[in-house]
């Protein structure tokens, strides 16, 4: 079987169990590996003649080009792929397993300080029809991502309950509350398509023809023109900055009234963290639970 033909075989399978995103970046990391044994090792044809120590040169050559990161990435599609085909037999083991991750900075999403954040929705409130500043508050006051904000239907909304029920990150269909701050902002539903998007470039609650990744990055770039450019805000601060800033917010107010503890607790409820530990390593990647003043200390 050749390289390509392996791919494709395991393309096909992974098709079944994971998201269309997913499949898309697992497409392409095939794409970019056929076209460099291609180019660099032409008598290379089938898939078992992709040895680790082929693989090994891929990967360096991704590195070396880009970021340890990104050769972590291709690493990870590309094993997935290869053990789909080791588990049919097609290869005898999965050379990219083998093979070890390298040790990189990934990039975070820095917290709003509270003026920037005043200053932003004061002057989105100025948009007619202010559709991104209400998209922000999903993310702000729901904590939702913006890939759950793009998500949200008509339908998704039980406005007697005040609830929503959306895909989230880490479940099929998770339901959260939709507090009272957010509620008074949204509008009319009951004479709306349930089938159409809350979120559409042009108007609240229409329909959307395109996959929620392009909408997601249509409010991406959107923010970029309307909200980054206008406060010269750096790659470090964007959309998911909100979420963060937000959480923070909320862990330390919670945190003035009761034990860490207890606060991370009634946290993990409103966030919809899987775990503490998830949730713990989450707070202390955007700084959020600091220390008191140890100056008596020293």
């Amino acid at each position: 079987m050749t390289i390509r033909e392996a791919f494709d075989f395991s393309l096909e399978l992974k098709a079944k169990v994971i998201n269309e995103r997913s499949l898309k970046d697992y497409f392409y990391s095939t794409n970019a590996v056929v076209k460099w044994v291609k180019e660099n090792k032409p008598k290379i044809k089938t898939i078992d003649q992709f040895t680790k120590k082929i693989a090994l040169e891929f990967l360096n050559s991704v590195l070396l080009k880009s970021t340890a990161r990104n050769r972590n990435n291709y690493r990870l599609n590309l094993s997935s792929l290869m053990q789909t085909l080791e588990d049919n037999e097609i290869i005898a083991s999965n050379p990219m397993r083998k093979i070890s991750v390298l040790k990189s900075t990934p990039k975070r999403n820095q917290t709003y300080s509270a003026n920037e954040q005043e200053d932003i929705f004061k002057y989105l409130e100025k948009e007619d029809p202010p559709i991104l500043l209400l998209y922000i508050k999903f993310i702000s006051y729901n904590l939702l991502r913006p890939i759950e904000v793009c998500r949200l239907k008509i339908k998704d909304f039980d406005l007697k309950n005040n609830t929503i029920k959306f895909k989230a990150k880490n479940s099929p269909l998770k339901t959260k509350i939709i507090p009272k701050i957010i509620l008074k902002e949204l509008p009319d539903l009951s004479k709306l398509n349930p089938e159409n998007f809350l979120f559409t470039p042009i108007k609240l609650g229409g329909a959307w023809d395109a996959t929620e990744n392009n909408r997601r990055d249509y409010f991406s770039k959107r923010f970029k023109t309307v909200v980054k450019e206008k406060f010269n805000l750096d790659n470090n601060h964007g959309l998911y900055s909100f979420r963060h800033t937000f959480i923070t917010k909320l862990y330390r107010a919670l945190a003035q009234s009761t034990s860490p503890h207890a606060a991370k607790s009634e946290l993990m409820s409103i966030t919809g963290h899987s775990s503490m530990q998830a949730l713990e390593k989450y707070l202390r990647d955007i700084d959020a639970e600091l220390p008191n003043d140890y100056s008596d200390l020293l």
